[in-house]
């Protein structure tokens, strides 16, 4: 099978649309299937894979590092007949999503369309008003979903929440797979070695983009809260975004600053280290449709605590691999504090959350839940 994916957001822009198109594209060549790439290309970025196609793009003007593509190519359409694919699936509504879709239904092919984000909780980036924005983005990415062949939904809340919005075309739920054999657990005295940390202080851990909607500031104020009773304690960040300067500014005027150390952003086949060297992962965003990093975490026997948002209630299961709070910074403080004083609670809830990574969060699960999608996509537009 010959695969078109269309994405805003690949590499070398980090975050959790780039890892999961990236692990789709991996898992279906693995399977024997051709994949092609199409993004935006961001200056200066080498290529690191081979099959990709790169849209002239410009930089966002509220997000630099992000870079937005021109949808209008004549020479990729060109490229696009020539290929003959056999599946469009796109993983945006807007900008290249628009394309997928005209060139699936030029092709006569399926397109796929893969909901990750919730889009309304990115209105602050565009610079009008925000409830317009938020209001126009539902309205745009629920007509865009209802358009497609098929729709896939990192989770059971999104996939329901579509269907309440009237999404009547198909939705099934396929989670970003975790890589199990590069994510695993691992021993955590030579993973803090290589990290430049002490090899026994208990140590919280946040993976993710520093940017607004993520509510990094709140694990920031949590983890002072922990280190008051945990003297000992540290808090690593991995990542970056538009909020990093603001947030470092915001852990040097707290009191546990020397116990803070923000590590920038790492490739993500190198966030394995990072995990195994963590007692307990730490996350407060609301905004999430999965959660990619608390499998991540799961998957490496890495207990976590989270706020009850949508999405992250999928992953981290609330007493079993985690705790489930709100998200505000003295409760999850507290739950943190309760695991890390627990030593034998705290293994018992890292070893069942690789369980539990093992069963539901693989890459093949995704994959084969992803080919199933498109060979029934496919039927029914033959059949059309």
């Amino acid at each position: 099978m010959r695969v078109a994916l269309f994405t805003n957001n690949y590499l070398p822009f980090c975050g959790g649309v780039t890892v999961s198109v990236e692990t789709l594209r991996r898992g279906l060549e693995a399977e024997g299937h051709e994949v092609w790439v199409f993004a935006p290309r961001f200056a200066g970025a080498a290529e690191t894979a081979p099959r990709v196609v790169r849209y002239p793009s410009v930089p966002a003007a509220t997000y630099p590092e992000f870079a937005l593509a021109v949808p209008w190519a004549p020479a990729i359409a060109r490229r696009v007949a020539a290929l003959d694919f056999d599946v469009f699936h796109a993983h945006h509504p807007f900008l290249l999503g628009p394309a997928a879709r005209r060139f699936a239904r030029r092709h006569r092919r399926p397109l796929l369309f893969t909901y990750h984000t919730r889009y309304e909780k990115y209105a602050h980036y565009v610079p009008l008003k925000r409830s317009l924005v938020e209001a126009a983005a539902v309205r745009l990415s629920t007509r865009f979903a209802a358009r497609a062949d098929a729709v896939l939904a990192p989770s059971a809340v999104l996939a329901e929440e579509l269907r309440a919005r009237g999404v009547t075309a198909p939705i099934r739920v396929v989670p970003t797979g975790v890589d199990l054999e590069r994510f695993r657990p691992g021993a955590a005295a030579p993973a803090r070695e290589s990290l430049g940390l002490p090899p026994h202080d208990p140590l919280v851990l946040y993976v993710g983009r520093l940017d607004r909607e993520k509510s990094v500031e709140r694990v920031l104020l949590a983890f002072d809260r922990i280190a008051a009773t945990l003297p000992a304690a540290r808090l690593c960040l991995v990542g970056q975004g538009t909020q990093a300067a603001r947030l470092m500014r915001l852990a040097r005027a707290l009191p546990a600053r020397e116990r803070i150390r923000f590590l920038g952003a790492r490739a993500h086949d190198t966030l394995a280290v990072c995990y195994q060297a963590a007692d307990l992962f730490l996350f407060a965003s609301e905004t999430e449709t999965q959660g990619l990093v608390l499998a991540e975490a799961a998957a490496c026997g890495v207990p976590a605590v989270a706020g009850l948002g949508p999405g992250c209630a999928e992953v981290v299961r609330d007493g079993e691999t985690g705790l489930l709070t709100k998200a505000d910074p003295s409760a999850l403080a507290d739950a943190a504090i309760g695991i890390l004083l627990d030593g034998a609670r705290r293994h018992a809830l890292g070893a069942r959350a690789r369980e539990v990574a093992e069963r539901e969060f693989g890459v093949g699960l995704q994959i084969a839940r992803t080919l199933a999608a498109y060979a029934e996509a496919a039927a029914r537009v033959r059949r059309a």
